[in-house]
């Protein structure tokens, strides 16, 4: 076999890690100490590419500018292209004179299958090849229980994690990026029509968002000084900002889960709350459990994690799934959820919650055409959250809530949204009712109505289900699965 070259680029392949900041593969790269070619891929495959839906693609461009302009500011350069990268690295190594080949592990099993075709057809070419941890906190292949079995339980995943994690301080941005001679002819970033024009049915991203890895940071630091203290009891409420925010971020790579983590443990060292510090880095610890899941359980995106919902009796309720896409459910928690998401491509997490139980419990709909819309549709759409999240929601997943567990979103709404801003903001058509009546509208006495001025079912739609019978017809629904084998 040859023996790799002592001259020749190193090649940065960046995927959903679009930072410059605590990235192991770039830093590898730089410590090659070779000269540097820097691509991104646009893979246009839904369980491939780095953007599941249209929403990703608006933020994917922000972040794919953001990225550039650091890259160009230190001297590099970040070539665009297009295609299936199997069979553009490969031939990206072969043109350009690459000695060695550099990325980040995805944490998705389908990608890694993939990239390890890439890295062995590589190293025939007698390529170096070098697939780094830069996704998550945790490695999937290590966390196990005393059984030698994954963790199937959130708890006491988390607690083993919290135990075992000691991560190492993040890797400084590089302040200078020397460049190969030899760079590959790339796209323009707008010939990728990545972003809506007409319609501009995103024109609602612009003010909620700042893509990009300098957006990130700012997002984190806001967070730490005017959220972090209130988060326990903030996090839950949607009428409040006391969510960070920071998904899309994360999901782009744009911060690492270990700069969130030093971030919060100096804010620890100098006396943040610690049950609300706790509370957010537990919901790190679900991202990471997320994809510790899909690394076990590769069929956790198609198929139920508990086999026995393969028999469970989903509705075909083509209509109802139309009007919980559209916010005219009927249900005003439900449609301001909808609403936010299709105006902002994001939705709090509390309401996230509501609207997936919704669907799969009182509407009966399949989760998995509920985990299609969000990918359709959230900024922060990651295909391992996002499945376990629902799944979670459904009943059929880990650690799941129960199914007989199912929120009623009018309790939820007077609970968290108890004045009724939150649904006011999103749905209009409510403003004027009274907080008695805005979680519930339908059952607004005469005198209410007219003093409003409000009729339901006209400029608001009743409710596509009625709550309690679509409860009693998912638990009958559940009790069937009852005598079927649990085999997860």
């Amino acid at each position: 076999m040859a023996t790799i070259s002592a001259t020749g680029a190193a090649l940065v392949w960046f995927r959903r890690d679009l930072r410059l900041a605590d990235n192991p593969a770039l830093h590898a790269a730089i410590q090659s100490d070779r000269p540097l070619v820097l691509v991104f891929i646009d893979q246009r495959d839904h369980d491939l590419g780095a953007s599941p839906g249209p929403a990703a693609d608006w933020w994917l461009h922000g972040s794919l500018e953001g990225l550039a302009r650091d890259i160009d500011a230190r001297g590099g350069q970040l070539t665009l292209l297009r295609g299936d990268p199997a069979s553009l690295v490969p031939e990206l190594a072969r043109k350009h004179h690459i000695a060695e080949a550099f990325w980040n592990r995805s944490g998705e099993p389908a990608i890694d299958h993939r990239d390890h075709a890439i890295a062995a057809r590589l190293q025939e070419d007698n390529i170096l090849t070098q697939i780094v941890a830069g996704t998550t906190l945790i490695d999937p292949t290590a966390l196990l229980t005393g059984a030698g079995t994954p963790y199937k339980v959130f708890g006491a995943f988390w607690r083993t994690a919290l135990q075992r994690l000691a991560p190492g301080p993040a890797l400084p941005a590089p302040q200078h990026l020397r460049l190969a001679t030899d760079l590959p002819a790339g796209d323009q970033l707008a010939d990728w029509q990545l972003r809506p024009a007409k319609p501009d049915w995103a024109a609602g991203f612009h003010a909620e968002w700042k893509p990009g890895e300098a957006g990130a940071a700012d997002r984190l630091e806001h967070f730490l000084d005017h959220g972090l203290n209130g988060y326990a009891k903030g996090r839950d409420r949607p009428d409040q900002p006391g969510t960070s925010k920071l998904s899309p971020h994360l999901g782009f790579g744009e911060i690492s889960p270990r700069q969130v983590w030093h971030s919060v443990q100096a804010r620890l060292a100098t006396g943040a709350d610690i049950q609300a510090s706790e509370r957010f880095l537990a919901e790190i610890g679900w991202r990471e459990f997320a994809y510790y899941l899909l690394h076990h359980f590769n069929h956790l995106r198609t198929a139920n994690f508990n086999a026995r919902f393969d028999q469970f009796a989903w509705r075909n309720d083509a209509s109802g799934f139309a009007a919980w896409t559209r916010g005219q459910t009927g249900i005003p928690l439900v449609d301001a959820g909808m609403r936010q998401l299709w105006e902002t491509g994001w939705m709090h997490n509390r309401v996230r919650m509501v609207c997936a139980s919704f669907l799969v419990k009182h509407l009966r709909c399949d989760w998995r055409e509920g985990m299609a819309w969000f990918e359709r549709t959230l900024v922060d759409a990651d295909r391992a959250v996002n499945a376990a999240s629902w799944q979670w929601v459904a009943g059929s997943g880990a650690d799941a809530a129960p199914y007989f567990r199912i929120f009623n979103p009018v309790r939820q709404g007077e609970r968290f949204d108890s004045d009724g801003d939150y649904v006011r903001q999103w749905v209009p058509e409510l403003a004027g009712l009274p907080p008695r009546w805005i979680h519930a509208p339908w059952q607004m006495p005469e005198a209410a109505r007219q003093q409003s001025g409000f009729t339901p079912g006209e400029s608001y739609p009743l409710p596509v289900r009625e709550l309690a019978r679509g409860r009693d017809e998912a638990l009958a629904a559940y009790r069937s699965l009852k005598d079927t084998p649990d085999i997860a």
